[in-house]
C-alpha cells in the first residue's frame, strides 16, 4: 500500500468539494434556534433591533480580516481579488458599501446610528466571537483563512430566505432596509465561487484538506456562540425546573443540578434573583446597571453570568414573544 492510499490519501476536488459543503449544511447558522425563529417571524421588535446591533460588530470585523489575509499572500492576483472584498463592505468611497447599507438596516429598525456605530448595544459573548474568528485569522495561515471564509457558500440562499422573511413577517421594517441582504445575493457566490477553488487547488495532502475542513468548522462553531449569546440577551432567563437553589451557611447559594452543583458567589446572588422569566437578558443587565451606577463592568458581569448558568444547565431562556 503506497503511503498516499487508504485514510491518508487526499481527496479528490470533488470530494473535498462536497465534504466542506457537508460541514455548511450541518453546522451553518442557519441551524440555530434564533435564525430559525427570525425566520418564521418569531422574534420580538427588540430582538431582531438586538440582532441588527451586534451583528454590525461583526460586520465591522469582516474586513479587518480580510485585510489580514491580504498580508499572508505574495500572489498579486490573488490580492487584486481579494481586495474587493474589503471594498465591497467599506464602499470605495463615504456613504457607501455593506457597513453603511448595515447602518441603513438598523435605522430601518429603528435604532440609532450613532449608537450601533459606537457598539453601545454589543453584548460581551457576541463581541467575542466576532474577535475570536479576526484572532484565528491572524494566527493561522493563508489557506486555513480562506477556508474558514466558505461560509459564504451557504450565505447566498440564507439571504434569500432572511429577505422573504422580513418582507412577509416584519412589514414595519421601513424600505430600504433590506439592501445589505439584497447585495449578498451577488457577492457572497462570487465570493464563495474563488474562495472554493483556491482551497480546492491549494490543499493537495490529506493533512491540508483536514486543516480546511477544521477551519470551516471552527468558523460555523463562531456563527453558533455569536447567535448563542443574542439569544441569550433577548430571552427571559429563569432557573431551570431540575434546578434548586441551597442556601449556604456562609451566605451564599448553591443551584444543585441532576449531576453537579454550581455555587454562586458575589453578584451572582443578585442576577440570579433578577432571573424570575420576567426579564430579557438585557433587562436583567439594566437593572444591575441601575442599581450600580458608575460601575463599568456591571453589564458584562451580567451577560457572563447569563452564559455560564446557561451552560451549566441552571437556567432556562423563554424566547420573547413578538408583538
Amino acid at each position: 500500500m503506497s503511503p498516499a492510499s487508504g485514510v491518508n490519501a487526499p481527496l479528490s476536488p470533488d470530494a473535498l468539494s462536497a465534504a466542506l459543503r457537508a460541514i455548511g449544511e450541518e453546522r451553518y447558522h442557519h441551524r440555530h434556534p434564533f435564525n430559525e425563529r427570525m425566520h418564521e417571524g418569531l422574534l420580538s421588535r427588540r430582538a431582531l433591533q438586538t440582532w441588527v446591533a451586534n451583528r454590525y460588530y461583526y460586520q465591522t470585523r469582516i474586513p479587518i480580516k480580510d485585510g489580514m489575509i491580504l498580508t499572508k499572500s505574495p500572489d498579486a492576483s490573488f490580492r487584486r481579488e481579494w481586495v474587493q472584498r474589503i471594498h465591497d463592505h467599506d464602499g470605495q468611497r463615504e456613504g457607501e458599501g455593506g457597513l453603511e447599507l448595515w447602518l441603513r438596516l438598523a435605522e430601518a429598525v429603528g435604532l440609532e446610528r450613532s449608537e450601533v456605530e459606537a457598539f453601545e448595544l454589543v453584548v460581551p459573548g457576541a463581541r467575542r466571537a466576532c474577535d475570536e474568528y479576526v484572532a484565528f485569522v491572524g494566527g493561522h495561515d493563508l489557506l486555513e483563512s480562506v477556508a474558514a471564509s466558505l461560509t459564504e457558500l451557504f450565505a447566498g440562499f440564507i439571504m434569500h430566505t432572511r429577505i422573504a422573511a422580513f418582507e412577509k413577517h416584519y412589514a414595519w421594517v421601513k424600505p430600504g432596509g433590506l439592501d445589505y441582504f439584497q447585495s449578498r445575493t451577488v457577492q457572497a457566490p462570487k465570493d464563495s465561487k474563488y474562495g472554493l477553488e483556491y482551497v480546492l487547488e491549494h490543499a493537495r495532502s490529506r493533512e491540508d484538506q483536514q486543516r480546511c475542513l477544521a477551519a470551516l468548522r471552527k468558523k460555523c462553531d463562531i456563527l453558533w456562540s455569536f447567535l448563542d449569546a443574542v439569544d441569550r440577551a433577548t430571552a427571559r432567563p429563569v432557573l431551570a425546573s431540575h434546578a434548586l437553589v441551597r442556601d449556604e451557611p456562609d451566605g451564599s447559594r448553591v443551584v444543585v443540578l441532576s449531576e453537579r452543583a454550581v455555587r454562586i458567589g458575589g453578584s451572582g446572588n443578585e442576577i440570579l434573583e433578577l432571573c424570575d422569566g420576567t426579564r430579557t437578558g438585557m433587562d436583567v443587565a439594566g437593572a444591575r446597571v441601575a442599581a450600580h451606577p458608575g460601575e463599568g463592568s456591571v453589564a458584562d458581569e451580567v451577560h457572563d453570568f447569563l452564559e455560564e448558568m446557561g451552560k451549566a444547565g441552571a437556567l432556562r431562556f423563554e424566547p420573547e414573544a413578538p408583538e
